[in-house]
């Protein structure tokens, strides 16, 4: 019996110290789900992502949990308190439109303004683009699409253009989209896009 009793009492400790984890993560969602309620970092219907790693659409905010709808249409939930803790970037709080980064590399004896050209042309034929200029900018007749040098790598030379559109589904679309029409249009004006390459040296052995 005592044995029984011991076991008894050993048990009940193990379940008392579960329910008071599972007491604790659910008052921590409870607190995290006010925060959110309250503090209104994103709401129903706003696009976001979380610490790089999950981005949808918020579908349900309840005060244990947030339901997110991924692009791939899948339902995600996630713990109030891991969002707390994450890093939220909201793609809708504010203004819809996007800016999306065309980047391409090209080889060191590349004509640039040619190239650039042709980025700058390839993109404003787009019909997702957006002239997101200030009236400012308008008066001085700023280009719609800037294309600039970002970087002088080890092989290439990367080109970006910065091209917007009305909110993020359109900007990876136009992005997608263009990705392939710069591609081929560089491959009809010899342009080239370069790749890292690798030489295999195979040395014989000597046989003794």
């Amino acid at each position: 019996m005592e044995k029984v009793g011991n076991s008894i009492l050993a048990g009940a400790g193990i379940m008392a110290m579960a329910v008071g984890f599972a007491s604790q993560e659910a008052l921590s969602n409870f607190i995290s789900g006010l925060f959110i309620v309250f503090g209104k970092p994103f709401r129903i219907g706003d696009i976001i992502k979380l610490d790089d790693i999950v981005t949808g659409t918020v579908a349900e905010i309840t005060l244990r949990h947030t339901v997110i709808k991924s692009l791939e249409n899948r339902t995600i939930i996630i713990p109030n308190s891991k969002i707390n803790s994450s890093t939220i970037i909201n793609s809708t709080l504010s203004a819809e439109d996007i800016c999306s980064f065309i980047e391409v590399g090209v080889s060191y004896d590349t004509d640039l303004d040619k190239a650039m050209g042709i980025m700058r042309e390839e993109v404003m034929k787009h019909p997702s683009l957006k002239d997101h200029r200030s009236d400012e900018e308008k008066k001085k007749n700023a280009p719609v699409v800037t294309v600039r040098v970002i970087n002088l790598g080890d092989s290439a030379i990367t080109l970006r253009a910065w091209a917007w559109a009305n909110n993020s589904g359109e900007a990876f679309a136009m992005k997608c989209d263009l990705l392939k029409s710069v591609k081929e249009r560089f491959d009809r004006e010899n342009i080239e896009i370069p790749f890292p390459y690798s030489n295999l040296i195979i040395k014989n052995q000597v046989k003794g």
